[in-house]
């Protein structure tokens, strides 16, 4: 395991209750994650990103957490957990968690003394408390998940709560939040912990005075507008802290934003030296099906990054967007983009990430019944959005009937017609989706480390090179484009047959992308 692993690694994301079922109740859990392993390092990853495991009353598939120092009984036991650092390690897989700041369960102790608490108590100290204004919240911040940020108490106050009323926001002006948190990161780094995802690093610091927002459909204006609950300049103190409790351990522990931000200059500033390793690029995972917008893209990510001296990421999917297979178009169409996706993402330099089931070729499931919809988007809508349980629908491992091997019966139902999207179904075929992960994963680990540099194209394709040994060509269109052959194949996101290669010319398909050895000679 190198020193700055990190800057280049390949990072699976495991959401763990849709991953492996170990004991049969229909809900993944760490043992199957430990069952799986080799499954990983067969795959070519270079650390995981487990989502919470912590005991929680599961209002939000754990991101409202009760203890932060044990593991939920249905994921297993904090032993568990622990053998998984240890076993992964054995493989030479790093181990990333998830770390839930911005709020806690509404069934944490805190919160359960602070609502037993007289207004203006210590207890309450801890979370945001205020006075209503007018008869009503004490502003008109908007919960992520639909309707108001505020929840009234029987004694008259209101809490803050950004997403879900049963996950209260906490107050990180309090000495003892931060304590708190600093006492929850060298609890787990003491047990081999790689470093941590930080759940809506962009959150915790609210501006002063908590000014009204004076605008609505606030959740959709996370990448786009300024919002007074989130990107504050004072949540920067907070990763300046955390960076020298990570530094002091030793193994290169690394700090992972989750930052929903205006623009790639401020996803920039959680990157400087003194604060967090990586940051979720997610103006690359919503960027259109556009060479225009593609590249506008990464030159915005890779020019931010290089004044703090970080890796831009690259993600296309994760638990909380639709599958990339069906944002790109679905069916035949979308599964083509998506497989042209990966190698552009895959020779990006810096870090990648990877969504379990994306290296299969998974759509989105559009069409769960209403019933068994567990995301609190759909209730606090109105029942309007459907919120992103289709995303996290369990992984099919093996067999022609659902569950596909994954354990008891889903807690979300498969598709029946994924039986021919299984692992077992793909592993053997050189054509699938899996075998194109697995391969474009192995050579991604020998691709030079010399900069990024564009090269000449037609419109609606992108090129680039990395050194003089590497050209990436991606060709965004729906039509054939035929420009001059930048040296011999060496992966192709569509059947190989497919290329016309005609002495120093080549035709790429539509909606496809080609490795080249960069040679110039074909």
């Amino acid at each position: 395991m190198s020193n700055d692993w990190w800057r280049t690694a390949a990072i699976y994301q495991v959401y763990v209750r849709s991953f492996a079922d170990a004991n049969g109740d229909g809900i993944g859990d760490l043992p199957g994650v430990r069952a799986k392993l080799d499954y990983l390092v067969d795959l070519g990853v270079d650390a995981v990103w487990l989502t919470p495991f912590y005991t929680s009353p599961m209002a939000d598939g754990g991101y409202d957490v009760a203890d932060y120092r044990d593991v939920d009984p249905i994921f297993g036991k904090l032993s568990d957990a622990e053998a998984l650092i240890a076993e992964a390690h054995e493989r030479g897989l790093r181990v990333i968690v998830d770390v839930v700041p911005n709020h806690t369960s509404s069934q944490h102790p805190w919160f359960i003394e602070a609502l037993a608490a007289e207004p203006g108590s210590p207890a309450r100290e801890r979370y945001i408390f205020r006075d209503g204004r007018d008869g009503g919240p004490p502003n008109d911040w908007e919960s992520i998940f639909g309707g108001p940020a505020w929840t009234q108490v029987p004694d008259g106050q209101w809490y803050l709560h950004l997403f879900d009323s049963a996950q209260p926001d906490l107050n990180w002006q309090n000495p003892e939040v931060r304590e708190e948190f600093d006492g929850i990161l060298r609890f787990w780094l003491d047990r081999g912990v790689d470093g941590f995802r930080i759940d809506v690093a962009h959150g915790m610091v609210k501006a002063d005075g908590l000014p009204d927002a004076a605008c609505t459909g606030q959740s959709k204006l996370l990448t786009t507008r300024q919002l007074p609950y989130f990107d504050q300049d004072g949540v920067h103190e907070i990763y300046r802290e955390w960076r020298k409790i990570l530094d002091s351990y030793p193994g290169e522990r690394i700090g992972v934003a989750e930052a929903w931000v205006p623009s790639a200059e401020r996803l920039a500033r959680y990157l400087r030296p003194d604060e967090l390793h990586q940051a979720f690029n997610f103006h690359f995972l919503e960027a259109d099906w556009s060479a225009s917008i593609f590249r506008g893209v990464i030159d915005e990510s890779l020019e931010a990054v290089a004044g703090v001296n970080a890796p831009s990421t690259w993600v296309l999917s994760n638990h909380d967007v639709q599958r990339h297979v069906t944002r790109y178009g679905g069916g035949e169409l979308g599964l083509r983009r998506a497989r042209a996706a990966a190698l552009l993402t895959l020779s990006l330099p810096g870090s990648v990430y990877v969504y379990q089931g994306e290296e299969l070729g998974l759509p989105e499931v559009t069409d769960l019944p209403e019933e068994v919809l567990a995301d609190p988007t759909w209730k606090r809508s109105g029942y309007t959005e459907r919120g992103r349980d289709g995303c996290r629908v369990p992984l099919p491992w093996s067999g022609t009937e659902p569950p596909f091997g994954f354990g008891g019966p889903a807690w979300l139902p498969q598709p029946r017609d994924w039986a021919a999207l299984t692992v077992e179904a793909q592993q053997s075929d050189p054509g699938s989706t899996l075998s194109l992960y697995r391969e474009a994963l192995r050579q991604r680990r020998e691709l030079p480390a010399e900069e990024f540099a564009w090269c000449d194209a037609p419109d609606e394709v992108l090129a680039f090179r990395r050194g003089e040994a590497f050209v990436c060509t991606v060709n965004f269109s729906s039509s054939p484009v035929t420009m001059r052959r930048p040296g011999s194949v060496r992966l192709t996101s569509c059947p190989a047959e497919e290329l016309d290669l005609a002495g120093d010319a080549v035709t790429l398909p539509p909606n496809s992308a080609v490795w080249w050895s960069g040679d110039g000679n074909g």
